[in-house]
């Protein structure tokens, strides 16, 4: 007879489990809606995550049921992820920037008996309640504002924890594929989606993703997630980062260049994590300041495209590692990352720099290949461009409700265009509704916002393609200039004429005051074409 190893299932609560008894007094730091900053430890952390899990239970929250949180990056958020998933129940992070339509919807399409949420989101939640179809108990983590809808009852959460015992729990053992965690997409394109995490795939996500050659988490780290806790669980954060037992700085709702800078100073941060969105405005407030950092060792860009300029200001003018990622709510998310090999870390300044805006090679666990539009797969040779496909152990198969995600033959259409080198380089050219397709060929709007934003003038920039009635379309170029910068048509198109293909070159440029930004940082094209569905073009014919 042949031997078996143990026969355990996969359990999230055992990642804060393994923090509290190998990690005990490492800090987890929070700056809260309530103005101080609080400051735990894992030990601490596991004990409340006892008594929420004894208080959610004694509310008839059971297997299966969604509790659904409204709530910035603290240690009470952190606490509803371990509560309700150590029961068996199924946290569902919801989006406080969207509207209170857009919200309801995907409480009820979710069928969320719960919600949590922060002051912060009381008027939200006050618009919202009426609507809330399935929602039975609403809880206010913090306690700086009551709840402004009298007809709803409103329960207190440390008062919760308070009445329970913060004794250990000999904790149930869910069935590892079922659902523990729920996301919705962002529902850009029709309605949102909702994409269910395992704590299979949980665990899974957070082993690969802590790898030395993927985020190189250890309890060596100090790491602030800047990136939202409703975000795709945080990049899972709070679930790599207990599991190496790294410290975590929560930054709250305080997400400005000047708050983070400090926070990031004071905490000695190693590590930060954020969308580009974020990142502009903490490089925007260094610069002003003259100042430097002094712990910060690498950041993790995700959510939107690294361009160059941002490569270049944090690895040449602070020494700042940028780990370019990849991923998507679909695929837990992260897929891949930029960490270079001995044979790119030789290459060049200028050769690095360029590769860094690459989203990465594929995480162990994952496979990714192109296709054509007429489905045969292409070549791993850095100038063949087709549509993504992925597949997983972490990406989906079926979105909540049972609608397909992945398709027949078990490969996930992400939707993006994308190259991949000989050495498993992956670079997104655009997605797939952004791309320009002008006189037949593609444009790069990514590319060339990346090109525009190496301008010292550009602060952010974004393309979209507009009808044209020669070449069906060509780019537009919308531009945020610096405060205190001025830069025209000319100039711009000059700077960018080495950079990018002559026939690239935007007919138009329009210079904004600011970009419309959605829940998760990313630029709301389909606003800018709705905004400028009719600009005034140059006659100038582009050259082919």
């Amino acid at each position: 007879m042949d031997g078996h190893p143990m026969p355990m299932p996969l359990r999230v609560i055992d990642l804060l489990r393994h923090a509290a008894r190998n990690h005990p007094q490492v800090e987890i730091v929070s700056r809260r809606v309530e103005g101080d900053v609080h400051r735990t430890t894992y030990a601490d952390t596991y004990r409340r995550v006892c008594r929420l899990a004894r208080a959610l239970e004694a509310l008839g929250i059971a297997r299966g049921d969604k509790v659904a949180t409204l709530a910035w990056n603290t240690y009470r958020h952190l606490e509803l992820y371990y509560g309700s998933m150590a029961i068996g129940a199924v946290c569902h992070t919801l989006n406080p920037r969207l509207t209170v339509d857009q919200l309801v919807w995907i409480c009820n399409h979710g069928g969320d008996r719960m919600l949590c949420f922060d002051a912060s989101f009381a008027p939200l939640v006050a618009a919202a309640a009426p609507g809330l179809q399935t929602v039975t108990t609403f809880v206010l983590l913090s306690r700086t504002a009551a709840m402004t809808a009298p007809q709803v009852e409103v329960l207190d959460y440390e008062e919760l924890l308070a009445r329970q015992s913060d004794a250990d729990i000999d904790w149930p053992t869910p069935d590892e594929n079922a659902p523990c965690g729920l996301c919705y997409t962002s529902g850009t394109t029709g309605d949102p989606k909702g994409v269910c995490y395992t704590p299979r795939s949980t665990l899974l996500h957070a082993w690969a993703s802590a790898l030395p050659d993927v985020l190189a988490l250890s309890a060596q780290d100090t790491v602030l997630p800047v990136v939202p806790m409703f975000h795709v669980n945080a990049w899972g954060l709070p679930f790599s980062l207990p599991m190496v037992g790294a410290k975590i700085v929560f930054p709250g709702p305080a997400l400005d260049g000047k708050s983070l800078y400090e926070l990031c100073e004071a905490e000695r941060v190693t590590m930060a994590a954020g969308v580009p969105t974020i990142w502009l405005g903490l490089l925007e407030h260094v610069r002003a300041q003259g100042a430097r950092f002094n712990s910060l060792r690498r950041t993790v860009i995700g959510g939107a495209a690294a361009g160059e300029a941002m490569v270049r200001a944090f690895e040449l003018e602070h020494g700042v590692r940028v780990l370019h990622g990849w991923g998507m709510t679909e695929t837990s998310p992260v897929a891949a990352l930029n960490q270079f090999t001995p044979r790119q870390q030789a290459l060049s300044v200028d050769a690095r720099v360029r590769l860094q805006t690459k989203q990465g090679r594929e995480l162990f666990g994952v496979e990714m290949r192109l296709e054509a539009e007429d489905g045969h797969v292409l070549e791993r040779d850095g100038a063949s461009t087709g549509r993504l496909l992925v597949r997983g152990p972490w990406v989906v198969q079926t979105y909540q409700g049972g609608v397909s995600g992945a398709r027949a033959d078990g490969w996930f259409d992400t939707g993006d265009i994308a190259t991949i080198d000989a050495d498993g380089f992956m670079q997104i050219v655009d997605r797939a509704k952004d791309v320009v397709k002008s006189g037949g060929e593609w444009i790069s709007s990514i590319a060339l916002e990346s090109a525009a934003m190496t301008h010292p003038a550009v602060l952010e920039a974004a393309v979209i393609g507009i009808p044209h009635p020669k070449w069906d379309e060509r780019p537009l170029l919308v531009c945020v200039l610096r405060p205190g910068q001025a830069l025209d048509r000319a100039q711009l198109l000059a700077h960018l004429q080495p950079l990018v293909a002559k026939w690239w070159l935007p007919e138009a440029v329009e210079f904004v005051n600011a970009l419309p930004h959605g829940a998760t940082g990313k630029v709301l094209k389909a606003v800018l074409r709705e905004r400028f569905a009719a600009p005034p073009l140059q006659q100038t014919s582009p050259v082919y």
